[in-house]
């Protein structure tokens, strides 16, 4: 594997890479899916052997701030991959993956490869030897490099949410299902055991007909906009924009210069679409799980939102979504209610949040501590007498990684991802357009409402964005 970092002609390179070499790619996948000979085995090197020579080789696109406190450790720590590539926009943090990586080594005494450095994502998957990829960028380049990576006979695990539109997400899941990639989407609370046995405990029928769910999730600070800035030399801002709006550099926008600190993106609804997405990702998932709805989706959804006026940090503030599920059952999504699920049922409720209540990209949890799971009457936490038992994992990136082998469904898989991510992004459409909207899981369309269909999908800033990859 050939490492390399460019310089200023990043954008052009892009351009050249993502229409003619991927160009070249997506037609001869298109020609392989159509003749079902893409190949969906890992190396024959790896079949059998326990050899740290023998495990799978990964590389880690995007090396921000749940990099590197998230996912390469977990990746590291599994004893099941090696990291041998590291890619990044901001040559900065390249290096400091790298150094993050080769001291776990060093660290570790075992054997270890070399780890090389990309600037550019194309150049890393075009590399015959790297099996999988982890995607750890900002949300609104999870498509494309998905879609690429997948096409490039990678298997990915990708950080939450999914997608940013339900458009892209419709695209990824059908070509996922196409290529028989493994793709793990970091939705993390399946791994931990509390959601589990909350989701257990619900669909065993232990709080009886549910009723009613409360979700809450954190908000978004906001704050005047910052005037623009140079663009750091160590940073490819306009491919770091990639198919967003070509707007001035300022690091409030993007991410800390100097630490890895909560970045400004995550504000920003170019970029990400606000807490709704970003904790809701994860606690709709768990709600879908529990109420075994993974494949299906809420229909009325009525919403309102405080959205500020600043351009940069604009994502919602205080906000209330009300959706309505199969079967009836109400569902209450606002950040007034703590941060985690509450299940109501007729026989009493099951409350399940996670230990400290916080994420690597959150602002960080007010008020009290809360028990990680809870419920009105102590027997309903009983462990004995469950009708349900869901599929279990210890980890989530080491389930990812043993489901590479082995080439069974990972946990989190994309087309259960998708439900959860375009639920979310439907509030989202609800919260902007501040009026009830019909969702349809079966079109994955709104009834009759063209305003609220428009926002299903966005432009994209030509040669960037999943469509534009994809024309050939």
């Amino acid at each position: 594997m050939t490492g390399r970092i460019r310089g200023s002609g990043q954008h052009e390179r892009v351009k050249r890479i993502s229409r003619r070499a991927f160009g070249k790619l997506v037609a001869g996948a298109t020609v392989a899916l159509s003749a079902g000979s893409l190949p969906l085995v890992i190396p024959a090197r790896l079949m059998g052997a326990e050899a740290p020579s023998n495990r799978l080789r990964v590389a880690q696109i995007g090396c921000g701030r749940i990099a590197q406190v998230h996912d390469v450790p977990s990746v590291l720590n599994s004893g099941l991959a090696h990291y041998v590539a590291v890619c990044d926009l901001d040559s900065r943090r390249v290096a400091d993956s790298k150094a993050q990586v080769e001291a776990f080594y060093r660290q570790s005494a075992a054997p270890a490869p070399q780890v090389q450095t990309f600037s550019n994502y194309p150049d890393l998957l075009s590399q015959p030897d790297l099996d999988a990829v982890v995607i750890s960028t900002p949300d609104h380049w999870h498509a494309q490099i998905v879609a690429a990576a997948v096409l490039a006979g990678k298997d990915v695990y990708v950080q939450k949410p999914f997608t940013m539109t339900v458009a892209e997400g419709v695209l990824l899941r059908d070509l996922i299902a196409k290529t028989g990639r493994i793709v793990q989407v970091g939705s993390q609370q399946r791994s931990t055991a509390q959601f589990r046995f909350a989701c257990e405990l619900v669909r065993s029928g232990r709080i009886g007909a549910v009723r009613r769910v409360e979700i809450g999730l954190p908000i978004d600070p906001t704050q005047a906009d910052d005037p623009r800035q140079p663009v750091p030399a160590n940073l490819q801002y306009d491919p770091w924009l990639g198919c967003t709006p070509e707007v001035y550099y300022t690091e409030q926008r993007v991410h800390p210069q100097h630490g890895y600190g909560r970045p400004g993106w995550l504000r920003n609804e170019s970029y990400c679409l606000g807490m709704i997405t970003g904790w809701g990702s994860h606690h709709y998932d768990t709600m879908h799980w529990a109420l075994d709805t993974e494949l299906s989706g809420p229909g009325r959804i009525e919403a309102r939102a405080e959205f500020p006026r600043n351009r940069i940090w604009n994502v919602h503030g205080a906000y209330q979504v009300e959706l309505t599920y199969p079967g009836g059952v109400k569902v209450s999504v606002s950040d007034r209610h703590p941060n985690g699920l509450k299940f109501i049922g007729d026989a009493g409720w099951i409350w399940v949040t996670r230990e400290g209540q916080t994420t690597a990209s959150d602002p960080g949890s007010k008020g009290a501590a809360l028990p990680p799971l809870d419920a009105s009457d102590a027997r309903l936490l009983a462990p004995a007498g469950l009708s349900v038992q869901l599929p279990r994992s210890d980890e989530h990136h080491k389930n990812w990684l043993e489901c590479v082998r082995s080439r069974r469904e990972p946990i989190a898989p994309a087309r259960i991802a998708h439900r959860s991510s375009s639920a979310c992004i439907a509030s989202w459409i609800a919260m902007k357009l501040g009026r009830p909207v019909t969702w349809d899981p079966r079109t994955e369309r709104f009834v009759d409402d063209s305003k609220a269909d428009a926002l299903l999908a966005r432009h994209e800033r030509a040669p960037y964005g999943v469509q534009h990859l994809l024309e050939v």
